[in-house]
């Protein structure tokens, strides 16, 4: 009778210290690793702290800007620019299969829309979009490219050393030298009306703040 009564008495006592489910599934003993996301061994059960408390603690989760997520445009300690070739990267400016929501860089600066009278300027310089997204008060300009893969392409930023990169900045910064500042083309750049198609476009308008 004893050792009949003891797997409940058991259970009864786990029960009662929350190490069991009333299903009979075993939870973890003592005070879980809220971060962990692996049992103990020998336990099959899903983690009970898997959905991760510690999330809401990171200081960056809920502000804005956040600058957490500026550490995926930043250019890396030890960095060193790889030197791109401008053809190429005209062919990758329009090309949308960078992003993931079909946008290539040329779907907002066609035509030399989109960027700030700061453009013409040396970089690293303040760019308003970096200030209002990622708290960077300034930027390089192949930062500035990793900006636009992640925010409007909704995409990864490339990879430091690739050519992708490497060529892009090397073509922008090409339109760079010719540019022109232009107070109507930074004016909605992605709208699907031309905001300068109206009578009077440059009237109360103040540039954008793309690049």
């Amino acid at each position: 009778m004893a050792h009949a009564s003891t797997p409940h008495t058991l259970v009864a006592a786990m029960l009662t210290a929350g190490l069991m489910s009333a299903g009979g599934a075993a939870l973890a003993a003592g005070p879980c690793s809220p971060c962990s996301a692996r049992d103990r061994k020998g336990w099959s059960v899903k983690n009970p702290c898997a959905a991760n408390p510690c999330a809401a603690k990171n200081p960056c989760a809920a502000k804005a800007p956040n600058p957490c997520a500026a550490k995926a445009i930043t250019r890396p300690a030890g960095y060193v620019p790889l030197k791109g070739d401008a053809k190429r990267g005209e062919a990758r400016f329009k090309d949308t299969t960078l992003s993931t929501n079909g946008l290539s860089c040329n779907s907002c600066h066609a035509g030399g829309a989109a960027y700030n009278a700061s453009f013409a300027q040396p970089y690293p310089h303040p760019v308003q979009m970096a200030t209002d997204f990622y708290a960077m008060k300034q930027i390089h300009l192949d930062e500035m490219v990793q900006l636009c893969m992640v925010r409007p392409m909704a995409a990864q930023p490339l990879d430091w050393k690739s050519r992708e990169l490497a060529d892009l900045v090397a073509y922008v910064h090409v339109v760079q030298k010719a540019h022109t500042p232009n107070p109507c083309a930074a004016r909605n750049p992605c709208a699907a009306k031309n905001p300068c198609a109206a009578r009077n476009p440059c009237a109360a308008k103040s540039p954008g703040k793309a690049y």
